[in-house]
């Protein structure tokens, strides 16, 4: 009984219905059908690299398909009157506007995740900062996987001093590559969307830092040792460069206050010697 009255609908819709359910026209079923798939396609794509986080890199072809087709969608009118054109029939007809509520749940994911800010200006590829950082992320997991095997035979599964010592300039490179790239990004540098980098950068670096922090308890030696020492010892010693001036300066006002009665008693001793002799 469900089948036949599901064919009986669809010979129905085939057949077009008269007054207020137009059937679509060829041409906006077709956007309409283009735009299902790219959806479908994107929501793939986001799902299959949410872990770890790949979705710049990876769907920034599905977003920029999605977003052109949604485009035409809006600027298509069709050949029936303008009440019924394609835009109006598919974007606006009804309650939910499911198309609608779809871009837009794109858009604020793509904005959530700061895509913009690993992309070139037309998003269209990667942007070569972007590019260099992921190639330093990935020669660093290649470095702690390979340093890793040849530390197999090690009988202390927690030492590891072959990955610290042969992986610290990469890592390095990779930590102040970043800091330099948030450097930038906050004051506009390729792309001035938003303070944050791209998800997809953000991740890598939190994902290596952990490793290198926690799982093999490296260290990331300072380059600024030398001036943060400087400083912090000039802090220091101020609390004693003030309490001895103050000491020094009350004991040169205690001098002064005492020189003028040395200076008269002086005096009245010459004035007794003077008057006796």
């Amino acid at each position: 009984a469900l089948e036949l009255a599901e064919e009986l609908a669809e010979g129905l819709w085939d057949a077009g219905l008269p007054g207020d359910l137009p059937e679509l026209e060829p041409e906006c079923r077709s956007l309409l059908a283009a735009f299902a798939e790219g959806s479908a396609a994107l929501t793939g794509c986001l799902g299959r690299r949410a872990r770890p986080v790949r979705l710049c890199q990876g769907c920034h072809g599905h977003y920029r398909r999605l977003l052109a087709q949604y485009g035409s969608i809006v600027r298509a009118v069709g050949n029936s009157s303008e009440s019924h054109n394609c835009a109006k029939s598919i974007l606006t007809s009804d309650r939910l506007q499911i198309v609608v509520t779809l871009s837009e749940f794109f858009n604020e994911t793509w904005e959530a995740a700061n895509c913009a800010n690993c992309l070139k200006n037309n998003s269209e590829g990667l942007s070569n900062s972007t590019e260099e950082f992921l190639d330093l992320f990935n020669k660093s997991l290649t470095c702690f996987e390979h340093n890793l095997q040849g530390q197999a035979i090690d009988l202390s599964p927690n030492n590891y001093t072959e990955v610290c010592k042969n992986c610290n300039e990469t890592y390095t490179k990779l930590n102040d590559l970043y800091n330099h790239l948030q450097r930038m990004n906050r004051h506009g540098g390729e792309s001035a969307h938003s303070a944050h980098l791209c998800i997809d950068v953000e991740d890598a670096m939190n994902i290596t830092r952990k490793l290198w922090s926690r799982t093999f308890n490296c260290s990331l030696p300072c380059s600024d040792t030398v001036p943060v020492i400087a400083v912090s010892s000039f802090i220091l010693f101020l609390p004693i460069v003030f309490y001895l001036s103050s000491f020094l300066h009350s004991k040169q006002k205690k001098r002064i206050l005492i020189l003028p009665k040395r200076i008269q008693s002086n005096a009245s001793l010459v004035n007794i010697q003077e008057k006796y002799s």
